[in-house]
């Protein structure tokens, strides 16, 4: 009998606990739950005290049917650790084993292929499933943080909420999945060897020999584990997934130990919490066939005509897969670039020779924009579903709610009445450089039912320099700059481009044209105003010219070095005239927290002078010196900052300033 009610309350502890624990993601803050309990403790919390009713009875039966048949003490405190106590760390293992799952997005063949936006777009599916969703991406590069990469090698430097500088792909998470990231969710090579050689100095390693493994492989999937359970959107507790995106090519020598640390990871995590999709090239060939004689069609005239063939080449996708499972990962999903959709003879030669089902086999061809390839991926086979299905999600998850961003991905495609914007930067020969300004005028654009068009415009050939070498170029430039309906100068380091930057804000003032300056485009603003309202000629910023008599903008006071410090972080603006266009655009707030990153300000000496000539700072930080905010009276819209707003612009929610 007491066997009996043992089993019943077990298994009543048990149903209860498994209920508890399928909504204690939803309910957790209600339990009591917090990250910072142990699992133990998590349990206690999540399960509530029916469960631990239950496990009380059926301990107390446990201990006195062992009593009943007579147990020696030592085979008591056995029996009763077995049969009694163990079916709690066996519910504490379950409750760890529920807490996250991995989906890992890789790339073969060729470097850039759209891992990034794969990785985004399937964490948008997911998201709309139903799902917490967090990412990470990994970086084979040596370099700690991507501050100091040349935007012409690397693209853009996206700053997130904590400063954290880094890869522009964790822009494209933040905008598809509308969460907050931090530092740590871009993992480098640089940052793991910084982290084992650290620990390695403090002695934690015991005197051993530290190795690539166990040890550089150990700390990815610790770091991996760690920052994976961590809430990216606000909310209480873990997410249920993470998007895991592994930069570079599959084969690459640096990428090596990531690889090796991922396939041990997928081992310990299991089938069921670990799903690969990797992104490949399938080439699209055009041979030329033999000539073919038609008889019997009059329209032919029974003439022979030469018949050119687009053939969909298989080779390069099946050696990369090849190579993925050569290093201990299998895919569970192949996403294929092409120019066209897949035929059924290929995916049915690619599912052959590579071991994955057919309709785990999906087609990434070319979209008019990326907004599409969410849509494209739910459509294809419901990619999402093939992920659910490997992840065991399928009874958690809801049917994919995608029609916000399908109306938003209509409007944006029956976009008609065109509006020009004229990019004015150094790096506008690489757009990548400035993506996250383009996105923030492509969100605004759609928000306002404009169909964005973008000249880039090289400040260096708005110069003077420039009409005298290259007189056509010259002309080019500035024959964009006056067609443009609105200016953008965006941030930027270094003096090449400078005179042409301070020559597009005087146009821009001068004849009431729309413009924005970003960080270094809103000091020039006020260099710029220096110059021809007060009439000083040599205004400047000490960046530019040190010896300037007339110092505009100056280097920050705990400025100490390009690789020492920049303030790269989200600070508080706030406005200093309540009915500025800038506070009425933020919907009249009093401050506005957007993210910096800078080594110069705009000189707090100089600011009464310029702003009684009609140039207003009517943003400032904290502590009310620091210029954070300029605009111009008199003008249909004149706006600098010292902040990017760019950053924190997302498709559904567009930054005001841009949207100004």
């Amino acid at each position: 009998c007491f066997e009996i009610l043992r089993w019943v309350s077990l298994f009543m502890a048990f149903f209860f606990f498994c209920d508890r624990c399928n909504g204690s993601r939803v309910k957790s803050k209600g339990h009591g739950v917090s990250d910072s309990m142990k699992p133990e403790a998590q349990v206690a919390c999540a399960a509530g005290p029916t469960v631990v009713i239950q496990l009380i009875i059926s301990t107390l039966c446990s201990f006195l049917n062992m009593v009943y048949i007579g147990l020696a003490p030592g085979d008591l405190l056995t029996s009763f650790f077995d049969y009694g106590v163990s079916p709690l760390f066996l519910m504490i293992q379950v409750k760890k084993k529920l807490k996250m799952k991995y989906v890992l997005v890789t790339g073969g063949v060729v470097s850039g292929l759209g891992k990034g936006v794969t990785a985004s777009s399937i964490g948008l599916l997911l998201q709309a499933c139903g799902l917490r969703v967090t990412s990470i991406k990994i970086d084979p590069y040596l370099n700690t943080v991507a501050g100091t990469m040349s935007p012409f090698e690397h693209g853009e430097v996206f700053v997130l909420h904590d400063g954290g500088e880094v890869d522009l792909d964790l822009g494209n998470y933040e905008r598809f999945l509308d969460s907050t990231l931090s530092r740590d969710n871009n993992l480098t090579t640089g940052k793991i060897y910084q982290s084992v050689i650290d620990k390695e100095r403090k002695g934690d390693y015991l005197g051993k020999t530290v190795q690539v493994v166990p040890h550089v492989t150990d700390a990815i999937q610790e770091w991996i584990e760690r920052v994976a359970n961590v809430h990216v959107d606000g909310k209480e507790g873990p997410p249920d997934v993470c998007v895991i995106e592994l930069g570079a090519t599959i084969g690459d020598i640096e990428s090596m130990p990531f690889i090796e640390a991922l396939g041990q990871f997928s081992y310990k995590a299991g089938p069921d919490n670990f799903c690969l999709v990797h992104v490949s090239l399938v080439p699209v060939l055009s041979v030329v066939g033999e000539q073919v004689v038609f008889c019997g069609f009059d329209i032919f005239h029974g003439d022979s005509i030469l018949l050119t063939f687009a053939l969909q080449k298989t080779k390069p996708t099946q050696h990369s897969v090849r190579g993925l499972r050569s290093l201990g990962l299998t895919p569970n999903i192949l996403a294929c670039r092409s120019t066209k959709a897949l035929e059924d003879n290929v995916k049915t030669k690619l599912s052959q020779f590579c071991h994955v089902p057919e309709e785990n086999i999906v087609t990434l061809y070319d979209v008019p924009n990326i907004w599409h390839v969410p849509l494209l991926l739910r459509v294809s086979k419901f990619v999402h579903k093939a992920i659910l299905k490997q992840l065991n999600l399928l009874g958690k998850a809801v049917e994919a709610d995608m029609t916000e961003w399908s109306a938003r991905t209509k409007v944006y495609d029956t976009l008609q009445d065109p509006v020009k914007i004229a990019m004015v930067g150094k790096y506008s020969g690489l757009t990548d450089s400035y993506l996250s300004g383009l996105k923030a005028l492509l969100h605004a654009s759609v928000a306002c039912h404009k169909k964005l068009i973008v000249e880039w415009v090289a400040a260096s050939d708005l110069e003077e320099i420039t009409a005298q070498e290259a007189s056509d170029v010259h002309k080019a430039a500035w024959d964009l700059l006056k067609g443009a309906d609105g200016i953008l100068v965006p941030g930027g380091f270094g003096d090449r481009g400078v005179q042409g930057k301070i020559l597009a804000t005087k146009f821009a003032r001068e004849n009431q044209v729309p413009f924005l300056g970003i960080c270094v485009g809103m000091q020039l603003a006020v260099v710029e105003f220096a110059r021809s309202i007060l009439g000083f000629e040599d205004a400047n910023s000490t960046e530019f010219e040190p010896e300037t008599s007339s110092p505009c903008v100056i280097f920050m006071p705990e400025s100490s070095h390009l690789t020492d410090y920049m303030l790269s972080v989200s600070q508080v603006t706030h406005f200093q005239v309540p009915d500025c266009k800038s506070a009425k655009l933020y919907g009249n707030a009093k401050f506005v927290d957007e993210r910096h990153r800078h080594r110069y300000e705009v000189n707090p000496d100089m600011i009464s002078e310029i702003e009684n000539a009609g140039l207003s700072f009517v943003g400032k930080d904290e502590t009310g010196r620091r210029t954070e905010l300029v605009e111009l009276q008199n003008h249909s819209y004149f706006v600098g900052v010292q902040f990017h707003p760019e950053f924190k612009s997302r498709p559904g929610k567009p930054s005001a300033l841009f949207l100004g």
